[in-house]
């Protein structure tokens, strides 16, 4: 989701440089492979067209971090708007009152 973003350290000879990937616009995801010995980090729209992609060889990857944006939960979200919560904050089979 939008804010999503994904830290790479590689290690660059006598010192190490840090690339982030981030999911720049509403409905884009970031996710990361590793395929033969190629860590890949790429923003995705919703419907899985690669928008752009950051390719490392893994043997020179230090730390790979995921650090997504935090969401609210829908009563969370409800308190602060001043609305009735909906389905979306309840346990499963909770019954609301009436």
């Amino acid at each position: 989701m939008k804010g999503d973003r994904v830290e790479i350290v590689v290690d660059a000879g006598d010192t190490t440089r840090t690339y982030e990937v981030v999911a720049s616009r509403a409905g884009r995801r970031v996710e990361t492979a590793v395929r033969r010995g190629v860590v890949e980090v790429s923003e995705v729209t919703r419907t899985g067209a690669v928008v752009r992609t950051a390719r490392f060889m893994a043997t020179r990857v230090l730390a790979l971090v995921e650090q997504p944006v935090p969401r609210e939960e829908g009563a969370e979200k409800a308190e602060k708007t001043g609305q009735k919560a909906t389905s979306i904050g309840r346990p499963f089979g909770d019954v609301p009152e009436t």
